[in-house]
């Protein structure tokens, strides 16, 4: 079919907007379990503590005579003292006054507003890969940044790990702050139910109460594919739909959340691999501390650009370990 010279077609045209149907699409993964899950607190220095309190082991023995004169006194529950540094993490935006200007494509993703809510969402993230990170505190000093000590750096009771590993220790005998992280075994296996089961018990011995197994994908999919605890099943006789995931982990000592955690850092096994840690956590017994809360301030001007500084300053605190437990050194072993 003929189409008359003088149509003004598309294909003539140059300055057609761009399809994107008004809107940028992200594929990049933004939750952040670990910060979810835990609380927020306030930190008032750099350098900021708390305090842990046990009970005395029980005694089999407390029987008194009727009448008993000499009564013993009994130690003390003093507290010890638990710390961490915190750390600043920023994101600085800077655009130009003509991208201000422009009507784009893309809900105008180049603005101001937009590059600063982007840069939020990667502040988030960061910050989830540090704090679940293998690596101990650091005070820094002029030029160096301090360093806020990650979950993985305080778990140092209930643990299983391969051959040549070693738990991370306190830069006191049993107060302080983590000062040495956890050394990887030299090698590494594949994820099992007894390795989860014998830590969750040393957790609940400990007198904890994990709710939350977190892991990344492979070890997550390990655990619905390879568990005898949840063997692929029909979901419904009705939908005939196949489950082959879990979602709960059902216990000796309690239902778990299983909890995939895409920014959970890999360690280095001392081998050609890398291994995996799965984390068993009671979200109650830690938080973010924020000395200063997340925040932006605007830059001066250079030129022909707008700059936004957007920034934090916060440390983890965990605490008690032992209300969390970790089994380190695992590959990523899917069956």
């Amino acid at each position: 079919m003929a189409v008359d010279a003088n149509a003004n077609e598309t294909y003539d045209q140059s300055v057609i907007r761009e399809d994107l149907q008004e809107a940028y699409t992200m594929i990049s993964p933004e939750e952040t379990p670990f910060v979810s899950a835990i609380r927020s607190e306030e930190a008032s220095n750099t350098l900021f503590e708390w305090p842990v309190v046990e009970l005395a082991a029980v005694d089999y023995t407390n029987r008194e005579a009727e009448g008993e004169d000499a009564v013993t006194t009994n130690a003390p529950n003093n507290a010890i003292r638990l710390s961490n540094y915190t750390q600043i993490s920023d994101k600085k935006v800077k655009v130009t006054h003509t991208s201000q200007a422009v009507d784009s494509a893309a809900n105008n993703v180049q603005r101001l507003s937009q590059q600063i809510v982007l840069k939020l969402k990667e502040l988030k993230r960061d910050m989830e890969g540090m704090l679940t990170d293998n690596i101990a505190a650091a005070a820094g000093s002029s030029g160096t940044a301090r360093q806020s000590a990650g979950f993985v750096a305080f778990l140092k009771t209930n643990t299983a790990f391969e051959t040549g590993g070693v738990d991370p220790t306190l830069s006191g005998t049993t107060e302080g702050f983590p000062n040495a992280a956890a050394t990887a075994g030299t090698t590494s296996i594949a994820f099992t139910e007894a390795s989860l089961n014998t830590v969750i018990e040393e957790i609940w011995n400990e007198g904890g109460t994990p709710s939350i197994i977190m892991c990344n994908g492979g070890n997550k999919r390990r655990i619905s594919s390879a568990f005898t605890g949840n063997s692929t099943r029909y979901k419904d006789a009705i939908d005939k739909k196949l489950v082959n995931s879990i979602d709960f982990y059902d216990s000796d000592f309690g239902e778990m959340t299983v909890v995939p955690n895409r920014f959970m850092r890999t360690n280095n096994s001392g081998g050609a691999d890398d291994s995996y840690n799965v984390l068993v956590m009671d979200p109650e017994y830690a938080a973010v501390a924020y000395l200063d809360q997340v925040q932006q301030k605007p830059l001066a001007e250079t030129g022909h650009s707008i700059s936004r500084l957007i920034w934090a300053e916060y440390g983890l605190q965990v605490d008690n370990e032992k209300a969390h437990g970790i089994i380190r050194d695992t590959t990523n072993a899917i069956a």
